[in-house]
């Protein structure tokens, strides 16, 4: 057996994605459609590729090299082991008192052998999730909306339909474990010599491998593509929110479930409205006169200029309450309300008659103010001087 890195052309310490490139540029040219390909050489790429394109197979690989296939033969069935057999520990062989543990599940499951081991494992599994984040402006978090996102994600081989396997290729019992879909090794302990059974890596525990795997995604039953999810945010929604999109995340292996999209939410602040949980705030402001006299104001909202009375004598920072104009609830049709915060402005630049104005009606604060002040024992009724304690 040559070597499969000599197979794919590439250095022992090359990595996945320039072993990917190996692989598809030799796929495509010994794919034995196409005119002057090589079906056993195209074989070999699709065994190496195998190995080496899947860490855990890799690293045995790399650790037992060309004899790492040799394993399954070496060493019998699973119950016995060199100079040590479970077969004699299990019927009493050993004095060992395990009252009505079954001896045989304790081994299985330190050990990986044993029944729970010849079952065949599949090794379909999930798809990664993904994660994004989303900035959206205020108003589309009022009103609700719906987003279009490009992502650039493992999805379903259109080849192969997700199941790894060449169009037209015939699927064969694994040679290198001779379907059993295991291998094993001996691994020494502290009760001797165990023999240790693991998947195949040729078949990944299947027993049954095709006779090609799929030129475009390698077998993997995936390739990376730009796909296009619409994403539906609701009104009403809270910035730091995320939002969960089942099965949008990236595909399964081997026609595994996918994955899911979890995109978290960013509300782009506003440049009248603050959000205070459900409620809006904004600030109106009006002038002296608006406010001490009164009037009626338009005040803006999110659906549209509303009109709103300012009764006479309102004091800066009174806010007014206007039911229902909040931001809406997701999990519920109720509202939030809108809170109007006023407040005076101060006038810089006076006109003449403004300041005229002003002056006559700070002398009548002032006439007022002194009034308020004068102290009744400036009377005539009393007199300067104190006599017996007492004022008179």
């Amino acid at each position: 057996m040559r070597d499969y890195y000599e197979v794919l052309g590439v250095a022992h310490d090359a990595g996945q994605d320039e072993i990917k490139k190996a692989y598809r540029k030799l796929a495509h040219k010994y794919h034995p459609d196409k005119s002057g390909g090589d079906e056993k050489k195209f074989k070999e790429i699709n065994e190496a590729y195998q190995v080496l394109s899947d860490p855990q197979r890799r690293s045995q690989y790399d650790q037992f090299g060309q004899t790492f296939s040799e394993g399954a033969a070496g060493f019998g069935d699973a119950t016995g082991f060199g100079g040590f057999n479970y077969q004699d520990f299990q019927r009493g062989g050993f004095n060992f008192d395990f009252g009505d543990v079954d001896i045989g599940d304790i081994f299985s499951d330190f050990f990986g052998f044993g029944a729970s081991s010849r079952k065949k494992r599949t090794r379909r599994t999930q798809g990664d999730d993904i994660e994004i984040s989303l900035d959206i402006p205020f108003e589309e978090a009022y009103f609700g909306t719906e987003r279009q996102v490009e992502l650039y994600k493992r999805v379903k081989c259109d080849r192969c339909e997700g199941k790894g396997v060449e169009p037209g290729s015939k699927i064969e019992t694994c040679a290198q474990c001779g379907g059993s879909g295991r291998i094993s090794k001996v691994s020494q302990t502290f009760f001797g010599a165990f023999q240790q059974v693991a998947a195949c890596p040729q078949c990944r525990g299947e027993g049954k491998r095709p006779e090609y795997y799929c030129s475009k995604c390698g077998g993997d039953g995936r390739v990376r593509e730009y796909k296009k999810i619409k994403i539906k945010i609701p009104a009403g929604i809270v910035s730091g929110q995320t939002l969960e999109i089942e099965g949008q995340g990236e595909a399964g292996v081997f026609g595994g479930r996918s994955g899911n999209l979890y995109v978290h939410i960013q509300v782009l602040p506003h440049k009248l409205f603050r959000r205070q949980g459900n409620d809006l705030i904004i600030d109106m402001p009006i002038s002296f006169t608006q406010a001490a006299l009164g009037d009626k104001i338009l005040i803006e909202t999110l659906d549209g200029e509303m009109e709103l009375k300012i009764p006479s004598g309102t004091q800066s920072g009174k806010i007014f309450k206007v039911q229902g104009y909040g931001m809406p609830q997701i999990s519920s049709s109720e509202r939030g309300d809108l809170l109007v915060k006023i407040k005076v402005v101060t006038p810089k630049r006076l006109t003449r008659r403004e300041r005229k104005i002003f002056e006559e009606l700070a002398r009548e604060d002032g006439e007022t103010a002194n009034v308020e002040k004068k102290s009744p024992f400036s009377s005539p009724f009393y007199k300067k001087g104190k006599k017996d304690g007492f004022w008179h």
